[in-house]
């Protein structure tokens, strides 16, 4: 009998003897008359073992099947054998159709020795708020990684995750560059419109360099596709400033690393075939709600030519017989030629699926591949 049951005996005795209230006992036990007027007619009845609870030294009611503890763990064990709890629970329930608490996991790993106790990390504080509505800022970042466990090549995960939200667009691409981080950023528009600005990291494709020293009066292609667009951007100078896609990476290395392989994905195809199921559950789970339910988004306008934006341009000088040079390719320009387009500059655009043009001021030309010099 524990200390706490024998102070109620001896609070109870005086009313059981009649030399108590029971008004009184119920102060004193800081329980209502009811309950007193209750556990005196146990205790006449059942005398003072009454007061002990009648489970006691016996299993808990909500103890878990012991057939259910060793099928979980002979799961985890073949399956899930790296997984943190709340993701292997998870997989547990809609995979293996078992279920079972995320603690009582928890706690059967670690008395398993599966599973190591984690010292629990203080609070992120982050000095910076989040932005209110949707679409007022959008962190974009690439992450190179061993997504598919060595099943297949080197795969970058390219992110747009919005400060707001958290709300978030990821996909794989064979390597990080401006054409895929152009290809990100076009899904995002078809989506969602034009938002107010972009922050990103001091990469060359984002912040012209020479030698790594900025060059603040040159725009990159990104940079100069935002500028059409009317998207504001903005260079961080650490990778905390950017935290929240920084953080989404984490999470992204541990839970999605673990669906590729659960998946058995060994190509790019396989692996963005993944993230179209993945994604949309983490934002359901991850993303929040704006403090400001408007969307900043801008729609994209008859004006924004986004094959055109959205391309990689270079300029180059038409030699006199009407031909123009680009990686060491030739291309011819049939007539009618207009005015001034001999030794004028044309802008050649490489487009995102692949096709080329040429433009010459407001006016798109006619081509062909000739051959090389």
């Amino acid at each position: 009998m524990s200390q706490h049951e024998r102070d109620i005996l001896t609070i109870m005795k005086p009313v059981l003897d009649g030399e108590r209230t029971q008004a009184k006992a119920a102060e004193l036990l800081r329980l209502g008359v009811r309950q007193v007027r209750r556990l005196q007619r146990k205790l006449e009845a059942g005398g003072d073992g009454a007061v002990v609870h009648g489970l006691r030294g016996r299993p808990s009611n909500r103890k878990a099947d012991d057939a259910l503890r060793v099928a979980v763990l002979a799961a985890y064990e073949a399956r899930y054998c790296d997984f943190g709890p709340t993701l292997a629970r998870e997989k547990l329930a809609e995979v293996e159709k078992l279920e079972v608490g995320r603690e009582t996991l928890r706690r059967w790993l670690v008395e398993a020795g599966l599973w190591e106790r984690r010292r629990a990390r203080g609070p992120h504080r982050s000095r910076r708020p989040r932005r209110e509505c949707f679409g007022e800022l959008v962190q974009m970042d690439a992450s190179i990684h061993d997504w598919l466990e060595g099943r297949g090549a080197s795969l970058v995960l390219i992110t747009m995750i919005d400060d707001a939200t958290s709300r978030l667009m990821a996909r794989f691409y064979a390597e990080g560059t401006t054409e895929t981080h152009v290809d990100l950023l076009r899904r995002w528009l078809d989506k969602y419109g034009r938002p107010l600005a972009l922050y990103t990291d001091r990469h060359g494709i984002f912040e012209a360099q020479s030698e790594g020293v900025p060059l603040p009066q040159v725009s990159t292609q990104f940079g100069r596709a935002l500028s059409e667009l009317d998207v504001g951007l903005i260079r961080a100078r650490s990778p905390q400033a950017k935290g929240r896609v920084e953080r989404s990476f984490g999470t992204a290395q541990d839970r999605w690393v673990k669906e590729l392989r659960l998946a058995g994905a060994k190509t790019l195809h396989e692996a963005n075939a993944v993230l179209a199921k993945v994604v949309p559950g983490h934002n359901r789970k991850f993303a929040v709600a704006a403090k400001d339910a408007s969307d900043a988004h801008r729609p994209l306008g008859p004006g924004h030519d986004l094959g055109s934006i959205l391309s990689i341009r270079e300029v180059r000088t038409v030699s006199n017989d009407y031909v123009v040079r680009l990686d060491n390719r030739l291309y011819q320009l049939p007539p009618p030629p207009l005015p001034g387009l001999k030794g004028g500059k044309v802008v050649i655009e490489t487009r995102l699926d692949g096709t080329m043009r040429i433009r010459f001021g407001g006016s798109y030309l006619k081509f062909k591949e000739i051959g090389g010099p």
